[in-house]
């Protein structure tokens, strides 16, 4: 017999409410297989089973409260209960099925790529962390490292690849959430709870309110350059890396080209004192079914196009399955959210505190501007910039943003270190 446990919370995290049960008293389990998943104010935490064997007994219903380290059921042996004939086992992601003497297909196990990325020295341990933690096979991502080592965006990209077929073959076991039971009459109306993620980005966005002294300036970029820039390289781009050139990796390589010109836009304010960060930690918001996170990419100034592409996919991808973790949106010194993916035309972002700024990037609109004495129609963006006006001065403000529409209206200049 072995306990079912809550997962140790990180010291910010108090309790957590125990979202959904993925299997039943009497059902069989393997080790490794996801047995419950627990909400808490940040992510969404997944129990895993320690072994094989039969879910005896649940301690906890979905939607009870729950503690670090608690008990929440028993998993005995194969005999301790009857069980249900196992399912028939599938393969997703981009580990193909290796094929047996006899010709029957066999899938490669959970617990030897666990132990092949032990064994792997050249893997540092965000890289290990993300391929032990989606099953991934070591040999068979691309490196695209110094030394032709597997990066942590090379492991997020697998991740973004094996998507597809990943959302086909575990679907069954994914946590659904219930449409909304609309209620009959005249006027109806319905009360739901927020969830404790929904609660706590309540909370940090209030606070910002209430503590940063918020402005936000503005400007238009036009994207004809980053277009071309895109269409002419598009296709040997894909053929290369294996992943689409998009405008968030530009905008990207021009905020950390700004931030470095402006080092207050990347510091933070602590008590009475401002931090200003040597390094490029830039979070991208990412919309989940959730509710808004924002995923980190590290040190941004180290980072090829390619990879930041491949990462952000990757984060994209764990942001649908619910399976980002604390380390992945811990941190951060500024913030790009893209409200244009969703038709806005302009906005007015929130920073994500401690951060003092973030900027925010719109839907892509044909119109008219003036262009050498001559009027012609251009695909133009409004861009804003958000920030603390506590540090940052206007002027540093408007001169931040004006750097990062100058680099991409002329994107060489950005490529080429200009």
């Amino acid at each position: 017999m072995a306990d079912i446990k809550v997962p140790v919370f990180s010291e910010s995290v108090s309790e957590g409410t125990l979202l959904a049960w993925h299997k039943k008293p009497g059902d069989a389990v393997k080790r490794g297989e996801v047995l419950a998943e627990i909400e808490t104010d940040k992510v969404v935490l997944e129990v895993t089973a320690l072994q094989d064997g039969v879910l005896v007994s649940t301690a906890k219903n979905e939607g009870d409260t729950v503690l670090s380290e608690e008990v929440l059921g028993v998993v005995g042996d194969a005999g301790s209960a009857p069980a249900p004939a196992a399912p028939q086992e599938t393969v997703s992601g981009p580990i193909a099925n290796e094929v047996s003497a006899g010709g029957t297909a066999t899938q490669p196990d959970s617990a030897a790529l666990g132990n092949e990325a032990t064994r792997r020295d050249d893997l540092s341990p965000a890289v290990r962390k993300v391929v032990v933690e989606n099953g991934l096979n070591p040999t068979q991502i691309p490196a695209t490292g110094p030394k032709g080592n597997i990066t942590k965006a090379d492991a997020l990209g697998a991740v973004g690849q094996q998507a597809a077929p990943a959302q086909t073959a575990q679907a069954p076991a994914q946590a659904v959430t219930p449409a909304a039971v609309i209620p009959t009459g005249a006027r109806p109306e319905q009360r739901v709870p927020m969830t404790r993620i929904r609660q706590r980005i309540s909370e940090r966005l209030k606070d910002v309110q209430n503590t940063a002294a918020l402005l936000t300036t503005f400007n238009e970029v036009n994207m004809q350059p980053a277009m071309d820039l895109r269409k002419k390289y598009q296709d040997q781009f894909v053929a290369k890396h294996g992943v689409k050139l998009g405008f968030m990796s530009l905008f990207v390589r021009a905020a950390t080209e700004a931030l470095k010109a402006f080092p207050v836009v990347n510091a933070s304010v602590e008590g009475k004192d401002i931090i200003y960060h040597g390094f490029y930690d830039i979070g991208i918001a990412v919309a989940s079914d959730r509710g808004l996170v924002v995923p980190i990419l590290r040190d941004t100034d180290q980072m090829t196009l390619a990879g930041i592409e491949k990462a952000i996919g990757g984060y994209a991808q764990k942001a649908k399955s619910g399976k980002l973790t604390l380390e992945d949106m811990s941190g951060g010194t500024f913030s790009i959210t893209n409200g244009g993916t969703f038709g806005s035309m302009m906005s007015t972002p929130i920073i994500n505190a401690p951060q003092s700024a973030i900027l925010g990037m719109h839907n892509i609109i044909e119109r008219p501007i003036a262009q050498n004495g001559q009027v012609v129609i251009a695909p133009m963006m409004y861009i804003a910039l958000s920030y603390d006006h506590r540090i940052i001065d206007g002027k540093e403000a408007v001169q931040f943003l004006v750097m990062i529409k100058n680099l991409l209206e002329d994107p060489a200049r950005m490529l080429l270190e200009l």
